[in-house]
């Protein structure tokens, strides 16, 4: 994968934040899950440039990003490209830790907001309980600690089919993408570098505050504990719902790219007109 011809970058306060800007229309912003980059969305990116302009940034430190120098929060990132763009409202559309980046920036820019779409995904204070998903985070830890970059990769990459198959189960030009981007973004970083990220708090306080559509987007073979919480989500904002898309787990926007778009385009059309 190469990144797109035009990709472009935001002058930050804190060097040079990358992003896709493309189409025309209403902006819907898709945000990456960890590790990986904007180029993990393509197939959201592909389907949705002919009827809205899609902005798709590379978090911080993350992708063709710059890493921090200094303390931030990735909700202040986006608000700050957004404003440059002059690109709110904006839907906002987050996979993993972009959907726990999408409900920050509603609670704390909620502006720059229109709607959120929150994919295997709630807040960001959720920590998953489910033994399976709390030993595979301890085995990347412990592989990462180790400098064992294949191991980190391994236990890493568990999260593509979930816990119910295995990699064989599933395409595998979708590990093998997945597994691509998050060595070039694991590449920007020393073992011994400082984590600068200041965590929101206080998210679950203040769902019920949040006042622009919220749905929720689920593979159904993803993390029990996950579905759940995203669930309460939807539940909790006045209506919000939820949604699940079968035979796929955490990755269901490139998994099943079809049924997850479809869902996607539904709820955008289903939106008051701006």
């Amino acid at each position: 994968m190469n990144p797109a011809m035009d990709l472009r970058f935001f002058p930050s306060s804190d060097g040079d934040l990358a992003y896709l800007d493309t189409g025309s229309g209403d902006p819907v912003v898709l945000l990456h899950s960890g590790w990986v980059d904007h180029r993990s969305l393509d197939a959201q990116t592909k389907a949705l440039a002919s009827d809205y302009r899609v902005i798709a940034p590379d978090t911080r430190g993350h992708g063709f990003s710059a890493n921090a120098t200094r303390p931030f929060r990735w909700a202040d990132d986006l608000a700050d490209l957004l404003r440059h763009l002059d690109a709110g409202p904006a839907v906002l559309v987050g996979v993993s830790m972009g959907g726990a980046i999408a409900t920050d920036t509603v609670l704390e820019h909620p502006d720059v907001v229109r709607a959120v779409v929150a994919c295997s995904a709630a807040t960001s204070e959720y920590q998953y309980t489910d033994p399976w998903a709390r030993e595979i985070q301890s085995a990347s830890a412990r592989a990462l600690g180790a400098g064992d970059i294949e191991g980190w990769l391994t236990a890493f990459l568990r999260f593509v089919p979930g816990e119910s198959r295995t990699l064989e189960d599933i395409d595998p030009e979708i590990p093998r993408r997945v597994r691509e981007m998050a060595l070039h973004t694991l590449s920007k970083h020393a073992p011994d570098e400082k984590n600068h990220l200041v965590p929101v708090t206080g998210t679950w306080e203040r769902v019920p505050d949040i006042r622009v559509p919220l749905l929720t987007v689920n593979g159904a073979l993803d993390a029990p504990d996950l579905i759940t919480e995203a669930e309460r989500l939807a539940r909790t904002v006045a209506g919000g719902w939820s949604v699940t898309i079968e035979k796929t787990a955490h990755y269901a926007h490139m998994e099943r790219p079809e049924a997850f778009n479809a869902v996607l385009t539904d709820f955008l059309r289903s939106l008051p007109a701006r």
